[in-house]
């Protein structure tokens, strides 16, 4: 062999024993491997059946208050706007999109066989009004429906006399294109509704979709909403979540929305996208009214849902329609029409009349198109008991007491003070000359503190149509708190009626109960500052929820009787409020919160937290009662999207979403 070939045998023995030693370190990474995969695998099995365990959700919202009061990162001081916007991150939500929400060709196929096996015996006729459209938006418009994953559909158009040619050659090219597509050519421009009646008298489908010219379905949107109606042939109106689509198709500010929530429409047309209402129920309602352009949706939603009952409206928790912004369009801006205004104030007001309702509105928030309602009070006013339980702390309760009598300008009412066994001196002789005023009156309860035994007993010796259950560490900002307070307590479809509270600093504490935020229920936008307006005004608007605090509720006397009252044995001091506004909802209330009014809450000054010792020990009993009680209602509140997180009370996107 010569001396060339021996080094070349020399280097291919060098190679081989460098592919060996790789290949050793190869097994050896993928053992490590293997072994870190089973590690995290068997940490992540153990994690989940640790949060799946009862005492994992008992002791949730201990970690809860332990993280909310004693971690700083969540004592940082946040201005308006970061708060404000939180909501609304685009990278948060492009995230989510990506992980939950994307479609691709695999999710095409599913949507595809889910249409096959639903059937197709429900006929859609999508409404669609169009006028001088841009055609790049026109044409995905309609291209949206015919990618609908459920076949059996009519689009039903109707162009508003556009002078762009272009639109009406194209309009022309679908209809040729598809049989299922009808147009309608109006021979006079008429505005938004008379084009969408045009619209509505060549559908001949059950059930009508509403779809604007410019925006765009998801592939399922149809599929969705048959297979809700398929599920429950009680529904008549059905409404999805929405986001906005820019002009590359970029998407963003999604809404996801509560189920059914007749308060928060007459706020605002949350509805909005997309709509689905069966054809009769528009027809008796006259179809849209000529004269409400900008706000005819709104206008047609709140005569219609006004003849239904809650069952018969159901909410898919799924995005479900792309609303286009764009430099002209509503979505951007509403100074694009400005008109719009003016419908919405004429929509709400017609409302009132027909519902033989007596109030005044006013405009919620200049930004936004959003409402309030200010009920009338009778001329004879009912009268309020406000029942507030107390133990020493006199500089606490004169604050509370001397707001409620400065500064109420509802005259009829009368304060039950429950006295809990007070020994400090000063505090005895304070309530002793309490005691000797007209309107109030000191009832004295003996024994360990019990909330709800305290307000339970004050609710006998109370001579008012209207409870208001009230902590003695409130302190009263504005004179008409009680007046709108009892306005919506007398209101016969209302329950519980809360208030917004903020704390001395003018963060937030209360201002509505979400089940399932902490563990068993928790204060949305807590900590958030009190000119904060929340997504899409959500803490500006007067709307339902599921409860309210406690520390300032009024409900009718006669509805505290009917559920019994506070659960005293259960609930001495936790949770109780939420139990009772529960309890109440099972009646067929509708809780609300009216954030118009504001009072300051210097909350547990006189308790203190339920961290440690015995007080700890009964919360822990008391979550588990809620648990036993309430169990899967917990985790899915109404008036709260599965879409948004349980961790965080800032309605900020859940990852991952409880929905299946």
């Amino acid at each position: 062999m010569n001396e060339k070939n021996i080094k070349l045998a020399e280097n291919n023995a060098q190679i081989a024993n460098e592919n060996k030693k790789l290949a050793e370190c190869n097994d050896q990474i993928l053992n490590n491997s293997l072994r870190v995969q089973n590690e995290l695998e068997g940490k992540i099995d153990k994690v989940l059946r640790i949060e799946k365990s009862l005492s994992w959700k008992i002791t949730a919202p201990l970690r809860f208050l332990r993280r909310i009061t004693l971690d700083k990162r969540f004592k940082k001081k946040l201005s308006s706007k970061e708060r404000t916007v939180l909501f609304d991150k685009k990278e948060d939500y492009n995230r989510w999109i990506l992980l939950y929400d994307n479609i691709d060709e695999q999710r095409l196929d599913l949507f595809n066989k889910q249409a096959s096996a639903v059937g197709a015996d429900i006929l859609f006729s999508i409404v669609m009004p169009v006028h001088n459209a841009p055609i790049q938006f026109l044409r995905r418009a309609i291209e949206s429906v015919l990618k609908q994953a459920y076949k059996n559909w009519e689009l039903c158009i109707s162009d508003d006399h556009s002078s762009d040619q272009k639109v009406i050659s194209t309009l022309k090219e679908f209809r040729d294109l598809d049989s299922r597509i009808k147009i309608n050519f109006r021979k006079k421009n008429g505005h938004i509704s008379a084009c969408s009646n045009s619209a509505l008298k060549n559908c001949i489908g059950e059930y009508i979709v509403l779809l604007d010219h410019d925006d765009e379905l998801r592939p399922h949107s149809l599929l969705r909403i048959t297979e809700t109606l398929k599920k429950n042939s009680k529904i008549q109106f059905v409404y999805s979540d929405e986001d906005k689509i820019d002009e590359v198709n970029n998407r963003f500010q999604p809404y996801f929305k509560p189920d059914w929530n007749p308060d928060l429409l007459l706020s605002q047309n949350y509805i909005c996208h997309l709509a689905c209402i069966k054809k009769d129920l528009i027809e008796d309602a006259g179809g849209f009214r000529v004269g409400y352009e900008g706000s005819q949706d709104w206008d047609l939603f709140l005569r219609v849902t006004e003849k239904l009952k809650p069952d018969k409206i159901s909410h898919i928790p799924e995005i479900l329609y792309h609303w286009r912004s764009y430099a002209a369009s509503t979505a951007s801006s509403l100074k694009n029409k400005e008109y719009a205004i003016g419908a919405a104030q004429k929509s709400l007001n017609d409302y009132l009349v027909r519902n033989k309702i007596k109030g005044k509105i006013s405009k919620l928030n200049e930004r936004a198109n959003y409402w309030k309602i200010k009920y009338d009070i009778p001329q004879k006013t009912p009268q309020v008991s406000i029942i507030i339980p107390t133990k020493d702390k006199k500089e606490i309760l004169k604050v509370c007491v001397d707001s409620i009598l400065s500064k109420t300008n509802y005259s009829n009412y009368e304060i039950l003070i429950v006295d809990n066994d007070t020994t400090d001196p000063e505090s005895m002789v304070y309530l002793q000359n309490l005691d000797k005023k007209n309107i109030i009156q000191v009832i004295k309860n003996f024994g360990k503190f019990n909330y709800s035994r305290l307000n339970n007993n004050a609710a006998k010796h109370a001579k008012g149509e209207v409870l208001l259950l009230l902590n003695n560490d409130i302190e009263v900002v504005s004179e008409d708190w009680l007046e709108i307070m009892v306005s919506h307590a007398i209101r016969p479809d209302i329950g519980c009626v809360g208030a917004k509270l903020l704390y001395p600093n003018s963060t937030i504490q209360h201002a509505g109960v979400v089940l399932g935020i902490g563990g068993v229920a928790g204060h949305p936008y807590k900590g958030f500052p009190a000119d904060s307006t929340g997504q899409f005004s959500r803490l500006l608007a007067t709307q339902n929820f599921e409860a309210v605090t406690g520390a300032c509720l009024a409900v009718k006397k006669s509805i505290f009787e009917e559920v019994g009252g506070l659960n005293e044995k259960d609930l001495k001091v936790a949770f109780n409020d939420v139990d009772f506004c529960l309890r109440v909802r099972e009646l067929g209330y509708n809780n609300i919160l009216d954030p118009s009014v504001v009072l300051f809450h210097h909350e547990s000054y006189s308790r203190g937290l339920d961290t440690e010792g015995e007080k700890k020990f009964r919360f822990e009993e008391e979550v588990k009662y809620m648990y036993r009680k309430w169990g899967k209602k917990l985790q899915n509140d109404s008036y709260y999207s599965p879409n948004l997180s349980l961790e965080k009370e800032d309605f900020s996107l859940a990852f991952p979403p409880r929905v299946s």
